[in-house]
């Protein structure tokens, strides 16, 4: 699973690196936060066609994590839906119909996973797993809308966006981590990915293809991500080379 991940870059850098056209909520901006956790806000690049426009544009949104389908009675069940594995996201009920034409990206500057230390099944070791060149992740998401019937139509609380991160199995070099990671959409796929005229499920299926083994690297880190009060960039920094010593 994806439980935590860093997401430090400012909106103008999101805006520059997506190729964004619309920043859809422009009086609003997320603080850099090394430490997300579900139920945050987050930001999402999506692609809808606006009102009294003629095709969709890329738009930079703030969503909350953890996916409400739109028939759910109460949002609390987002608080469980904050991963859809890439092997039933195209058949689940609470996934298909997001999948088919709510698709998006997660940026983040990498993620984090927990692997039980030897000889100690109680004790787990916090790792960040990001892009060796420090480039952006964009992990593979999907949005939906959740209509609260307990408000006003002009209420601006009225409508609630939440989303998804998409895995599936780690690479060969990662796995030894943890057997799961979060789906990675190249480039050169944004666009297609993000297409809303694009509803054949089995199509963007096939958009869905491992990240390159090697792009990723991974350092263990200080336990003190384990607590989502925590936030800082010393949460993603490399463990003094005596404490990582003492791992191995």
């Amino acid at each position: 699973m994806c439980g935590r991940y860093a997401s430090a870059r400012d909106k103008h850098q999101l805006l520059e690196e997506f190729q964004v056209e619309l920043d859809g909520d422009p009086d609003e901006e997320l603080r850099p936060d090394y430490n997300v956790a579900p139920t945050k806000n987050v930001y999402a690049v999506l692609s809808r066609v606006p009102k009294d426009a003629e095709r969709a544009v890329r738009q930079l949104r703030i969503v909350k994590w953890g996916l409400v389908p739109a028939w759910a009675k109460d949002p609390s069940v987002g608080s469980r839906m904050i991963n859809a594995r890439i092997e039933t996201v195209a058949e689940k009920p609470s996934y298909r119909q997001a999948f088919a034409k709510r698709r998006c990206l997660l940026p983040a500057d990498g993620y984090f996973e927990w692997m039980p230390v030897e000889g100690d099944k109680k004790k787990k070791q916090p790792y960040f797993i990001h892009p060796e060149d420090g480039g952006v992740l964009a992990m593979a998401g999907l949005y939906e809308f959740w209509k609260d019937p307990g408000r006003a139509d002009d209420d601006p609380l009225k409508w609630l966006v939440t989303c998804t991160v998409i895995t599936t199995d780690a690479e060969d070099d990662l796995g030894r981590i943890h057997d799961r990671m979060p789906m990675m959409i190249e480039q050169e796929r944004w666009a297609e990915w993000l297409d809303p005229k694009l509803t054949d499920p089995k199509q963007a299926s096939g958009l869905l293809v491992p990240a390159q083994s090697g792009r990723l690297t991974a350092h263990p880190v200080s336990t003190d991500v384990n607590n989502v009060r925590n936030n800082g960039p010393e949460l993603i920094e490399p463990l003094p080379p005596e404490e990582e010593s003492a791992l191995l």
